[in-house]
Parts: structure tokens; sequence; C-alpha cells
């Protein structure tokens, strides 16, 4: 039990770091290439810190877990956007792109509704339906590139507080000049890469103790494992906001949402297809197919479309999403 506190506390420093050099990365591209951050944030940042939940799918769905898969990318969206969205918005409401988050969030739920029909009606995931989630994902990147070249007057914006830019560690390491686009390659690939580690330390490590404590696996997959998978999301968010890229924070979470139904969702159904699992029930009903998809896309709704239509967050919002996050949590331990 010690040493998997110790590993634990180890992930979360590899964590903190890794998604300080990841913003870091992801922000200097941005704006090197003149792309708007919330569309960085939506691809680049977003495949980076959706990289845990990969991992943790497949393997799950490999080794015939299923519902830890399944958990792991429903639990990831709620998580994701009723508390770690729901934070950065609660401190620090502000100001969105409206056109940089059109393609996302229209991405995210049309799949949300290819997801829905596999659970729904078909009541399992077949292969066929994880090929074309892949399909999406390419579609996704294909399209924010083409868009992000047909738009160039989506400049990237600048950060909110300018602050003195400080010498990074690859700076002293490799005496690379400030800007330089190699070094914010290597910040990207690093600190991807510390994320990773971080996460699956978190993952392991988090699943180890909460058994040892009796928590039973469906609630560890859609509690504690999409918590340890989202903390690359939670990092990212909070150290994006702290350094100013309001809009890189937003547009990570969406697209690490988006991610988590057709990157985490499509590579876990293509290695092994799976039922819907139905480990708790209500009135008899699969309690999965009442609370966690209907929640999934009601919170991604409750934040992306005020949005979409004034063009900014409020803290009401925040407050909103947090009380939904506390009372789906509370479901997962008391019902």
């Amino acid at each position: 039990m010690l040493v998997a506190v110790l590993l634990f506390a180890l992930g979360l420093v590899l964590l903190i770091k890794g998604g300080d050099w990841f913003v870091d990365g992801a922000t200097g591209v941005a704006h090197r290439f003149h792309i708007p951050e919330i569309l960085i944030g939506a691809t680049v940042v977003s495949i980076g810190t959706t990289l845990p939940e990969v991992m943790v799918s497949a393997t799950s769905a490999v080794t015939g877990h299923g519902e830890i898969a399944y958990g792991n990318a429903i639990g990831s969206i709620i998580c994701n956007t009723a508390l770690i969205a729901a934070l950065t918005v609660a401190v620090r409401p502000t100001a969105t792109d409206k056109k940089s988050l059109r393609i996302p969030v229209l991405f995210f739920f049309s799949s949300m509704v290819l997801y829905s029909f596999s659970a729904y009606v078909l009541g399992e995931f077949p292969r066929y339906i994880g090929v074309i989630l892949l399909a999406v994902f390419v579609g996704y990147i294909v399209l924010s590139v083409i868009s992000a070249k047909k738009h160039p007057e989506l400049a990237a914006e600048e950060p909110e507080e300018e602050t003195e830019a400080k010498p990074s560690l690859l700076d002293k390491i490799f005496s690379f000049p400030h800007g330089d686009l190699v070094k914010d390659i290597l910040l990207l690939a690093v600190g991807a890469a510390l994320i990773a580690v971080g996460a699956d330390l978190l993952v392991d490590n988090g699943t180890v103790i909460a058994t040892e404590l009796g928590v039973p696996e469906s609630v560890i997959a859609l509690t504690f494992v999409a918590l340890g998978t989202s903390l690359p999301e939670l990092v990212t968010a909070v150290t994006a906001l702290i350094k100013g890229h309001s809009s890189l924070s937003l547009g990570n979470i969406v697209g690490a949402n988006l991610f988590n139904l057709v990157l985490v969702g499509g590579v876990a159904v293509t290695l092994n297809p799976f039922v819907v699992p139905a480990s708790k029930l209500i009135g008899g009903l699969n309690a999965s197919l009442l609370i966690d998809i209907p929640l999934a896309a009601l919170v991604m709704a409750i934040l992306t479309v005020p949005a979409l239509i004034r063009g900014k967050l409020s803290r009401a919002q925040g407050i909103v999403l947090l009380c939904l996050y506390t009372g789906f949590i509370a479901f997962q331990f008391i019902a």
C-alpha cells in the first residue's frame, strides 16, 4: 500500500511538469504558425492529453475488460467537462472563439449519436463501429487543418497576461534560443511522454489503492480510472489558465472529449468488440444507459452551446457543472 501511494505521488509530479512543458510547446507552435490556440488545443494538445485514456482503454479491451474501456471513455468525458472545465470556468470565465469551436463541437455530438446508436439500439460495440469512429477521428484532424489554412485571420491569440519568459530546463540543457521551433517540438514530445508515464502510474496505483479500500470495479472505471486518465487535461487546463491561454484550455477539453469517443473508444472497440456493461441497475434498467451516456451529452451541451451562441463562458455554467459532477459521484458510491 505504501509503495502504491509513493508511485501515485510520483505520477502526479510527472503530470504537473509534463503539462507545463506540453502547454509551452503547444502555444509556441501555435504562435509560430499563426494557428488559433483553440484549434491547437483541440488537436495537438488533446491528442497528447488523451494518450492515457487510449492506453488504458486499449489494454482493458485486449484483456477482456470492456467495462473499464467503456467506463473510462464516458467517465472521462463527464470528468473533463463537469469537473475540469467547470473548475476553470468557475474560477475564470472567459470569451471564446466561436468559429474555431464549431468543428470540434459538431464532431463531438455527431460521434455521440453514433456511440448512442451502438449502446441503445445494438446493445454492443461491434468492430465496424470502432472502424467508423477511427475514420471520424482522421476526418476531424484533416478538416481542422484545412479550416486553419482557409481562415488565417484566426491568428493565435496573445496571452491574456504577458509575463517575462523564463528559460526552461530544455533551454538550459540544449542551449536553444527562446522560441526556437526545435525547442517547442521537444517540449511537446517530452511533455507528452511525462504526461503518459505519470498518468499510467496514477491509474495503476490509484486502482490498487481503491481496490484495497473495497471500491467496486464498475465504480473504479467511471470514477478513479476516469479521473486518473483525465488528470493530464486537468493539469494542462490549469497550466494554460495560469499562463493566460484560456482558449487553449477550452479547446483542449472539447477536443479531448471528442477523442474519448472516436480515438479512445474507436481503438478499444476495434481491438476487441464488447457489449454495453450492465453492472449497475436502476429499477431493473441499465444505469449506464439511464445516467452515464445522457449525462455525458448534457454536460457537454451546457459547456458548449452557450459558448457557441454568446461567444463567452459564464461562472454560472461552471457552478452548474460542478453540482452535476458532485451528484454523479454521489450516485456512483451511494446507489
